[in-house]
């Protein structure tokens, strides 16, 4: 059996930040030469037996804190942390510790990343049958703690998943002319990106399991105390494939238009109105 990753103790879910630094040293040079953006996808991320019990204690969730069912986000829905079962939520904790942090300034070259203690769009995420996600930029701005986001980290949950069960990882180009990539999302593979206002992704591809399987993944995301006051906040972007049947998002693009053309104050209560009336 080939070793892992990262090698995080079962039990403890501990690794000194010398080791974990160490297993990202062979991986940083293609990571940082990738394009469009930097990214990779890493099979036997952790000890199989540390995933093995996550997935036990997710086969119970409780109820979800954000579900998604509109047409960019279909039968979306995630879980932070702090609700689930104890090994679960230990293992989160564990992702966004120093080590961890070591292991993917090491592999990104992104230095002073910061993780982020509320889970903001992380923890467990849900897609069942039927639903996708489509290709996005992510929003750019963690707005309580004034940080840019910089790092999003996926690990998958999903035993003998095949290609044609849909819900693979894209990553596509800057000018959404055409896919680069694509990772199934296998149990036990992580895959990692540098964000930007630019970096395309998602699972376009309707999950599609033949036993009603949802596609489930943990998501974290790290950040760098780099925000000021010249640049532009954003919240999730979407773009559509050329020549699907993806929808633009009007009600995002509706909210930006507003955002710009309206004082702050008198943006929230129109952004309010709107949302009570589901515009």
């Amino acid at each position: 059996m080939s070793q892992p990753v990262l090698a995080l103790d079962p039990d403890s879910l501990l690794i000194s930040s010398a080791d974990a630094r160490a297993a990202a040293e062979p991986l940083a040079g293609a990571y940082r030469s990738r394009k469009p953006y930097n990214y990779g996808g890493y099979d036997g991320f952790l000890p199989a037996g540390i995933l093995d019990r996550v997935k036990a204690e997710l086969s119970r969730l409780p109820e979800a804190e954000t579900s998604f069912d509109r047409p960019q986000e279909r039968l979306k829905t995630s879980y932070i942390p702090e609700r689930l079962p104890d090994y679960t939520r230990r293992l989160f904790h564990a992702l966004n510790s120093r080590p961890v942090l070591a292991f993917v300034e090491e592999l990104t070259g992104i230095r002073g990343l910061i993780p982020d203690p509320y889970f903001a769009g992380g923890g467990v995420h849900v897609v069942a049958n039927g639903g996708h996600l489509d290709i996005h930029a992510d929003f750019n701005h963690h707005a309580k703690m004034n940080l840019e986001r910089r790092v999003n980290l996926l690990i998958y949950l999903n035993r003998d998943w095949k290609a044609e069960y849909g819900g693979a990882f894209e990553v596509w180009n800057e000018d959404m002319t055409r896919k680069v990539d694509s990772f199934v999302p296998l149990f036990n593979r992580m895959c990692i990106f540098s964000t930007s206002s630019n970096s395309w992704h998602g699972n376009p591809e309707p999950v599609n399991h033949p036993e009603g399987e949802p596609r489930m993944s943990l998501a974290l995301y790290y950040y760098t105390a780099t925000w000021d006051s010249t640049r532009k906040s954003h919240t999730t972007l979407f773009k559509p494939r050329p020549g699907s049947a993806d929808r633009p998002d009007r009600k995002i693009a509706r909210h930006e238009m507003l955002k710009e053309l309206l004082p702050p104050v008198i943006h929230r209560r129109v952004a309010w109105r709107l949302e009570k009336l589901g515009f």
